[in-house]
């Protein structure tokens, strides 16, 4: 009983209900023809003709109602059918009739056409996107989230050492890119999958993105080689180096060895007088001059390359700025109140960063004639900008300004304004030193990061 119930429940077909109604609408007419018939008794055979006559013609307007109607609706939804089976080729008929079914019509074509020529558009882009991945030097990998390689180019690939057709599908396990997988966006690897395609491994930078595809989430990795770049780098900086260390060498060596020379010829003259004495004073002199300024030398060099990791935690500005003023005493060293702004650093390296600054621009003013440095500072967006401007001479050579162990100053050791600007950037900052538009002297502008709440 249940399924008669559902049975008898269940909607019709449109089908259905229009020869229903269509037989409601003749309904009335046969009534009235059997009221008639009963009324004026005619022979049997003219009745037959005339209810055959009638069920004919009622018979016809009903095949022509459902042809109107229902086929029509029924050529939508094959159309409609097509265009979700991906087949944008078949159009409805009948779009230019001004009735409901016209307008329904000229719909779905439009929207056939709208959907084709998306579909076109989709082929194209994909075919540029297979086309640029083919032609590109980078290696791209994408993970699925269970770690499943589920696209890679060419490069790709041949990193890899295996054809495309075998990376699909595989772990980032076995294919040795598991490490880079649970790597930071922007970090740079020293790694080769595949030992035998290269003689030593080679440097990447790692560029990641998450995206979603059918709804799962992806990783994007994207390998740049910078191997090349950071050789070119540290190849130029060691030249930099060596260039700076054999100057200072020489500065020393040189007149060292000129005196040792002159020294030896005096003392191996039979008499020794007072002149003799005081000339050998005044070398050996000297000799430790020189011998003590190259000590200064190695020990400047050994605590720029031995600067520990910041051991970050909250510092607040304006205090810390009125500490390094106060240390100086050579001159008048003016603090400009600013806000409240709290850091994210190490104090005693940004305290240590502020007083080579200070002590450059005390420097510079002092050397001009002037007793005055002004000290400010304000907030930008999310970073702090502090300002050291002096009274002097201003930069003559810009080039060399964080160049190590490059200096201008008689006796100074070229390493303040290098060591300011490696405690900088170890905290997300930078250190700017520009001459001044306002007067003479130059301004140092450090920006660093505020700590966020």
């Amino acid at each position: 009983m249940v399924s008669e119930k559902n049975v008898r429940r269940r909607p019709r077909s449109a089908f259905r209900r229009t020869r229903l109604f269509c037989f409601l609408l003749a309904l009335p007419a046969l009534i009235l023809a059997g009221i008639f018939f009963y009324q004026h008794p005619i022979e049997l055979a003219p009745a037959i003709l005339l209810a055959a006559c009638l069920l004919l013609y009622l018979l016809l307007v009903a095949a022509a109602l459902l042809e109107g109607v229902a086929r029509p609706l029924q050529t939508l939804s094959n159309v409609l059918s097509s265009l979700r089976e991906g087949d944008y080729s078949f159009r409805a008929r009948g779009a230019g009739a001004p009735d409901a079914l016209g307008e329904l019509a000229g719909e779905v074509n439009a929207l056939a056409d709208l959907l084709q020529k998306q579909r076109v558009h989709s082929l194209e882009a994909t075919a540029l996107l297979a086309r640029i991945l083919e032609v590109m030097n980078a290696p791209l990998f994408a993970f699925d989230r269970d770690g499943l390689l589920q696209l890679v180019n060419n490069a790709g690939a041949k990193l890899l050492g295996l054809p495309q057709a075998r990376c699909f599908g595989r772990s980032a396990q076995e294919l040795g890119l598991a490490e880079l997988l649970a790597a930071p966006d922007q970090s740079v690897h020293s790694f080769s999958p595949n030992p035998s395609l290269a003689s030593e491994p080679a440097r990447w930078l790692l560029r990641k993105a998450d995206f979603r595809q059918d709804g799962v989430p992806h990783t994007l990795l994207l390998l740049d080689d910078v191997s090349r770049p950071l050789q070119e780098e540290q190849q130029a900086a060691w030249k930099r180096l060596v260039r700076v260390l054999g100057h200072e060498i020489s500065n020393s060596l040189t007149p060292i060895k000129s005196i040792a020379g002159s020294l030896l010829m005096r003392v191996n003259q039979p008499s020794a007088d007072e002149n003799m004495l005081r000339d050998l004073r005044r070398g050996l002199g000297v000799i430790e001059s020189r011998a003590d300024a190259l000590n200064r030398f190695a020990q400047s060099y050994r605590s720029l390359a031995q600067l520990p990791p910041p051991r970050l935690g909250p510092v607040p500005l304006g205090p810390l700025l009125e500490r390094v003023v106060l240390l100086e005493q050579r001159l008048t060293a003016q603090l400009d109140p600013g806000p409240a702004v709290v850091l994210n650093a190490d104090p005693d390296q940004l305290e240590q960063m502020f007083i080579n600054l200070l002590a450059n621009a005390a420097d510079a003013s002092l050397a001009n004639g002037s007793r005055t440095v002004h000290v400010s500072w304000q907030q930008k967006d999310t970073a702090a900008l502090v300002s050291i401007e002096d009274c002097g001479l201003g930069i003559a050579n810009s080039d060399n300004l964080f160049v190590p162990f490059y200096t201008t100053k008689p006796g100074g050791s070229g390493v303040g304004l290098s060591l300011a600007q490696r405690i900088a950037r170890a905290h997300g900052g930078e250190v700017t030193l520009v001459n001044r538009e306002d007067g003479p002297g130059a301004r140092a502008t450090i920006r660093l990061p505020i700590a966020l709440s």
